[in-house]
This record gives C-alpha cells, structure tokens and sequence, in this order.
C-alpha cells in the first residue's frame, strides 16, 4: 500500500509541473501589463521599470519559471502583486472557509445522491423514478448561476428565509450549500441508479433473496456496496472540486474562499496568486484522486493496488 501511495505521488510530479508550466505560459501571453494594473494607467514609465525590475518580471521568461518552481518546491509561492502578502497565508486563509461550504455541499449532495439513486433503482420505471431523474437531468443542466440567482430571489428575497450574501453565520452558509450540492447530488443521482440496476441483476442478488435475506439486506449489504465504486470515483472528483472553490458560487453568495480569491487575482493580473491557487487547486485534486483510489481497495476487496 505504502509503495502503491509514492508511486502515484511520484507520477503526479510530471503533472503538477505541466500545470504550473501551461498557467504560467497562458499568464504571459494575455495582453496587458501587471505593474501597469497595480500602478495605474497614468503610471510614470520609470516607475513601472523599477518596480518591473523588483520584481524580477524583466528577467528572462524561463528563469521567471524556474525561480517560481523553486520557490514552490519549498513551500514559497511568492508575494502577491498586489497586496503584498504571501500568497501561501493568503490561500490557507480563505481554504477554511471553502472547506466548510465543501464539507455541507458534500454532505448534501451525498445524501439526496445516494437517497434517491438507491430508490429509483429499487422502484425501477415508477413514478418517484421518472420524476427523479427528470429533476437530476434539469438540475445537471440548469446554470449554477441561474438556480443560486433565483434561490437568493425565492428563499432570501421573497420569503426571508435566509441570507443572500456574506459568510459571518452558518446561516450564511445553507443556501450556497443546498444549491452547491443540489447540483451535484443530480450527478450521483443518475450514476447510482444505474450501478445499481446493474448490479441487482447479478447472479449473486438473486442467490441471497432466495436464501430469504430481507430485502434491506440484499440492497445495502450486497448490493450497495458493490455499486458505489464507480460512485465513489464520482463523489471523490466533485469534493476535489468543491474543495478547490467553486468560482460562481462563491462569486453570487460573497463567500470569501479560494474560488472568490481567484478571481480577484485574475481580475487584477496578480501573476504570483494566480499561480499560486491553480497549483494548490492541482495539488487537492491529485490527492482527492489518491483517496478514492485507495477507497476502492476498501469497498472491493477483488481490487489489488498493484
């Protein structure tokens, strides 16, 4: 198992450098002068090469790269343009708050996902079946934007249920979180029906009902367990990609996470926390993937980490 985990680590290496490589490359092409976006259009051109030049944006574009990649080997992903801060401090400040709204999206979207997966397959091509996956396909192509727009307008607005924006309660945090998870628990939905549709026509299920197993133990005990691999590939991405900030949402609701923190850096050309968050966003989803890789070992033990 242990050589299984540095074998995948080491293979996420070459990825983590062709990430950092592409941002960097894509950074560098966009039109536009960072020191100009922190100075100011009407900026003394003197004063733009002195700063240019303090922070090393004069030197060659390959030793631009490699200090970067240097420096982040060591933990050190530079200062921001723009606030002068670390950027290191400054995404471990915000991933708290992203992790909270990760954690209760999962939470929610796990729940109603597996919920009404498990269901629909069992009363198979019944009503609650047919009006489920309707609403999972609508909820998988509504715009995030959209449903979180008009449960603002309905829960926050109309009713007053709720607060629309901000992050200084856990009331604050339910509506991002129901209409975060909502949307992903429509993924799980679909893909836990059909597992388990799959899986319920298998040789071994009908074994076990004719032994006179109660019908709970035959869905959750037999089948259920060997349904949720490929669920669980599923949910282990989506939390990979909740806890990386979901950029829209936390945009609409002002949640200050890493999502929000993005796009201020992008909005304000700030080279070193644009890099910084694209490699942290990388390096959660390479772990994310290691967990459920190692989860499927757990849940089936006919799968070997070789």
């Amino acid at each position: 198992m242990l050589e299984y985990i540095l074998r995948r680590l080491l293979f996420s290496i070459p990825v983590l450098i062709g990430v950092s490589l592409i941002t960097f490359i894509l950074l560098n092409v966009v039109p536009g002068d960072p020191v100009v976006e922190m100075l100011g259009k009407h900026a003394d051109p003197q004063t733009v090469q002195k700063i240019r030049q303090q922070l090393g944006l004069n030197d060659p574009l390959y030793v631009q790269y490699f200090r970067f990649l240097f420096n982040a080997v060591r933990g050190d992903l530079g200062r921001s343009f723009k606030t002068g801060q670390p950027v290191t401090k400054m995404i471990l400040e915000t991933f708290p708050t992203t992790l909270k709204l990760a954690l209760s999206s999962a939470f929610v979207a796990i729940i109603i996902g597996l919920t009404v997966g498990i269901i629909s397959a069992v009363k198979q091509y019944s009503f609650f079946d047919h009006f489920s996956m309707f609403i999972a396909l609508a909820g998988i192509s509504a715009p995030i934007f959209w449903v979180a727009v008009i449960a603002q307008i309905y829960f926050g607005l109309y009713l007053g249920w709720l607060p629309i924006s901000g992050y200084s309660s856990i009331k604050h945090m339910i509506l991002p979180a129901v209409v975060l998870g909502i949307r992903f628990a429509a993924s799980i939905a679909r893909y836990t029906r059909s597992m388990m549709l799959d899986v319920i026509r298998q040789d071994y299920i009908r074994t076990a009902r004719a032994k006179g197993l109660a019908e709970k133990t035959v869905i959750f005990v037999h089948a259920l367990k060997n349904a949720l691999i490929p669920v669980v590939t599923i949910i282990g991405m989506q939390i990979s990609g909740l806890l990386t900030g979901s950029i829209l949402t936390e945009t609409i609701f002002a949640i200050p996470g890493i999502g929000r923190l993005s796009v201020w850096a992008l909005s304000n050309r700030d080279f070193p926390l644009v890099q910084g968050t694209v490699l942290f966003t990388a390096v959660v989803f390479v772990i994310g993937n290691l967990i459920v890789d190692l989860s499927y070992a757990y849940l089936d033990p006919r799968v070997r980490l070789q």
